[in-house]
């Protein structure tokens, strides 16, 4: 049976699948067209957001995803959208920020859903999968004032195929942004439900030494799994299952005589940046299960923000262990965002 929704015109487009609803604003288009084949192809919450941020999030100023099968839905927000959701125990809100990369929750129990990104003045409609213009979005349709169409292509909007566009590194989000820990939400007295599946990133991560600018990044070894996955502001994606050596020009001797250690070089014009500033591997003790830093006795010292914590200068040589959300700032506007692996 086709899913149907409650759509209000508006100018952001709405990429609706039958589990999938994608809002982009109007400056988005150049993407909407391989989103759409994307969602229309039956890809799941992973896929979705995996295809909309491979061309970068600082050209992406806000969007709304909304996944899910049954009761159970995954929220995204950045930027300008709210999303109400009544549930079985109550109401959750989720809003986008623009003090962070994105907001993410997982809320369980869903019985509806309304997302609002503009105003709006036209006649809401009922619609079914396709691709519309929207400013705001029921899910499932309400039944009261509205006309019903046969089905998206009705009011489809016709969006051109993204112009080709040379390879180029993901830009990398504000270094103040963090992306908050996804967190199951139910209001009491509900069971608690286990954490989502991490978001992966496209592309195969690991291996040995590699160049955060030029370098390649080879297939992941068999062996420790990663505690933690780092964003770097020039893009880059290192996994965490291994001690990571950064700076300058890193030398993997200060780190004793572990092989396996993985190089990451940063830009820095300045040399503000020391040639082997910080450390990250995977903590022991503990920090088992966790990603911890250690400034590495670096000239000008190393910042880490962790989520709802104030601005800490790490001690060199003493390990801090790490939460996701928290950003590692190298100076120079190098940052280091830690996610979950």
């Amino acid at each position: 049976m086709t899913v149907t929704r409650t759509v209000v015109p508006g100018d952001w487009y709405g990429v609706l699948g039958d589990n999938v609803i994608v809002l982009l604003p109007p400056a988005a288009k150049s993407r909407v067209a391989g989103l759409w084949e994307t969602v229309d192809e039956g890809a799941g919450f992973d896929e979705v957001l995996d295809a909309l941020i491979s061309g970068g999030l600082r050209e992406l100023p806000g969007f709304v995803l909304v996944a899910g099968e049954g009761r159970d839905m995954k929220v995204v927000i950045r930027g300008a959208g709210r999303a109400e959701l009544t549930t079985r125990d109550g109401q959750v809100t989720v809003s986008g920020s623009e003090d962070t990369t994105w907001v993410e929750q997982n809320v369980v129990g869903v019985t509806a859903l309304r997302i609002r990104v503009a105003n709006g003045d036209g006649a809401p409609y009922t619609v079914g999968a396709g691709l519309v213009r929207v400013a705001g979005v029921e899910h499932p349709a309400s039944t009261g004032g509205t006309v019903s169409m046969p089905d998206a292509e009705a009011v489809a909007v016709p969006v051109e195929p993204p112009t080709p566009e040379p390879p180029q590194r993901i830009l990398p989000p504000d270094p103040q942004l963090q992306r908050p820990e996804p967190q199951h939400v139910a209001a009491p007295p509900a069971e608690p439900v286990a954490p989502a599946a991490p978001v992966p990133v496209p592309g195969p991560l690991g291996g040995p030494s590699v160049d955060a600018l030029t370098g390649p990044i080879p297939a992941v070894e068999a062996g420790e799994a990663p505690v933690a996955r780092l964003i770097f502001s020039s893009g880059q994606v290192v996994d965490v299952d291994r001690p990571v050596v950064v700076g300058r020009a890193p030398d993997p001797g200060r780190v004793g005589d572990d092989d396996r250690a993985r190089l990451v070089t940063v830009p820095s014009p300045h040399h503000e940046i020391s040639s082997t500033h910080v450390e990250i591997r995977p903590g022991e003790g503990a920090d088992l299960g966790s990603a911890v830093v250690t400034d590495l006795g670096s000239t000008n010292g190393t910042v880490v923000v962790q989520p709802g914590l104030p601005a800490d200068d790490l001690q060199p040589g003493i390990a801090v262990q790490l939460t996701p959300g928290a950003t590692i700032d190298l100076g120079e506007g190098v940052t280091i965002q830690v996610t979950r692996a």
